[in-house]
């Protein structure tokens, strides 16, 4: 799939019986969870839960374009389009083996917290840095917001 070609990190959902809600396809609900997934695969690349720092995620949206049904396997697509001092910006695309298409899209902003004083923290140098260049093994360019709080 082409269009997942600049996202470095691809996780596979499979989709369970359960996901689905009373009108016969997976809940609204269940792609947070899909999305929540792949941030914790990009954030394992990184190695971000070995540095001592949290993350919470400030804000969070997903445009639902085609419903998805069981059984399916989504392929997650996670890349970090943006970078400031303290937090970044995700995006994501959910695309569906079974019809060969995006079925959704998604973003979130993700904030690093100090995990002693539970405060916002300037990211890490080194997970500056391995976000950089895990953008850049796909040739994705992020943009770079230094200095804004």
């Amino acid at each position: 799939m082409d269009a997942l070609s600049d996202y470095p990190v691809i996780h596979y959902q499979s989709v369970a019986w359960g996901d689905m809600d009373a009108f016969g396809h997976v809940n609204n609900v269940l792609y947070y969870r899909y999305i929540e997934s792949a941030r914790i695969a990009y954030f394992d690349r990184l190695k971000v839960f070995q540095q001592g720092i949290l993350s919470v995620v400030a804000s969070s949206q997903c445009h639902y374009l085609k419903p998805v049904f069981y059984p399916d396997v989504l392929r997650v697509a996670a890349r970090v389009d943006e970078m400031r001092n303290s937090a970044i910006r995700m995006h994501y695309l959910l695309f569906s083996e079974q019809q060969n298409e995006i079925v959704a899209k998604a973003e979130a902003v993700i904030v690093f917290v100090d995990n002693v004083q539970m405060k916002k923290t300037l990211i890490p140098e080194d997970i500056r840095n391995s976000i950089i260049s895990l953008e850049s093994s796909v040739d994705h360019i992020l943009n770079r917001a230094i200095n804004i709080k």
